[in-house]
């Protein structure tokens, strides 16, 4: 499809199309197309832009990442289509592993993210067939089939555009779980370590960028960065913003004039 270089929602209705070219190569699922126009709901809300809440959170999800002895970066379909060579580039600066995880699980869909992440230079991709051959206490959705050599020994996981009950159940197993979701009531943000109210086409880019700064840190600065770091008052923070613009919105002149 060709989009106007001035077309005003150009960005968002690439986005779109990279999903729907997603889900025509059978990586991303057909419930994956709302899951996204739900989480675009929430980035209207937010401006369409990154606030200081999502850096600081940022911020700590990498420092999480440098600090772990066994990171791993967890991609479903919409995460592979949105951001693979970004998803791909972080995993190489973090010293993360990827792995496929998926709730409408088919090997097919599986092969096809693997496929997708390594033509954007992934060197290797777990959780593909038989390597998600265990399995995630007390979860009974597809998602519990995890890689032993990845998540199941993983002490950081990084789970953008998550689903809250695997959340919670990694929590359970005492991992670290870091999370990308524009709706900070959801279940996933309210269960994550660090949640990063963004949109997920802002937000890898931005930590691959911290990353690269905070590689060359002391371990002592960065735990400090995690030690600092308040979950619920950055959730807090991005509902008091939604709250702000809706006020300013609803005082203001809403009708858009052609002239």
């Amino acid at each position: 499809m060709s989009i106007p270089a001035n077309h005003p929602r150009r960005e968002s209705l690439l986005i779109r199309e990279k999903l729907v070219e997603g889900y025509r190569r059978n990586i991303v699922a057909l419930e994956g197309l709302i899951a996204h126009g739900r989480g675009e709901c929430f980035d209207y809300l937010l401006g369409e832009k990154t606030h200081g809440f999502a850096l600081k959170a940022i911020r700590a999800a990498v420092a999480h990442l440098l600090l772990a002895k066994h990171p791993v970066i967890s991609v479903n379909g919409n995460t592979a289509a949105l951001v693979p060579r970004e998803i791909v580039e972080l995993a190489e600066v973090t010293g993360a592993k990827l792995e496929v995880n998926l709730f409408y699980r088919t090997r097919e869909r599986e092969e096809a993210i693997a496929k997708h992440l390594m033509e954007h230079g992934a060197r290797e991709v777990l959780g593909v067939g038989d390597d998600a051959s265990a399995t995630i206490p007390e979860l009974f959705s597809e998602r519990r089939r995890v890689s032993p050599r990845g998540i199941l020994i993983a002490d950081v996981v990084f789970v953008p555009l998550e689903d809250g009950d695997r959340t919670e159940a990694l929590r359970k197993m005492g991992k670290t779980v870091i999370a990308v979701d524009l709706n900070p009531l959801s279940r996933t943000a309210r269960m994550a370590s660090v949640t990063i109210v963004d949109n997920i086409v802002r937000a890898v880019p931005l930590m691959i960028k911290e990353a690269i700064q905070l590689k060359s840190m002391s371990r002592d600065k960065l735990e400090e960065i995690v030690r600092n770091y308040d979950n619920n008052r950055v959730l807090q923070e991005a509902l008091e913003t939604i709250l702000e613009r809706l006020r300013e919105l609803s005082s203001s002149q809403l009708i858009l004039r052609p002239y």
